[in-house]
């Protein structure tokens, strides 16, 4: 049961971490806009970045996810061949 706790925390941060990479990377893309003058060039390009970054983190939490069930996967297989082997005597 805690091991299903941690995978939910782990997973769960997923989307926060997507909207926080897309509001820093716009803030500081107005940030850069407001002191160089250019006219919200920069604020795209920080969104887009944001973007960018929250993408490759749902991957690499789909990767993690997937390396984790076959993990699981497999060990349950073991177990199966072992209760079905069982002891011979």
């Amino acid at each position: 049961m805690k091991q299903d706790w941690k995978g939910l925390g782990r997973h769960g941060t997923v989307g926060l971490e997507l909207v926080l990479s897309v509001l820093v990377g716009g803030f500081i893309g107005r940030l850069l806009d407001q002191r160089l003058g250019t006219g919200g060039w920069l604020t795209l390009l920080g969104v887009a970045y944001g973007v960018a970054a929250g993408v490759r983190a749902l991957y690499r939490a789909a990767q993690r996810a997937t390396r984790e069930a076959e993990e699981f996967d497999r060990r349950e297989r073991e177990e199966r061949k072992k209760f079905r082997d069982g002891p011979r005597g």
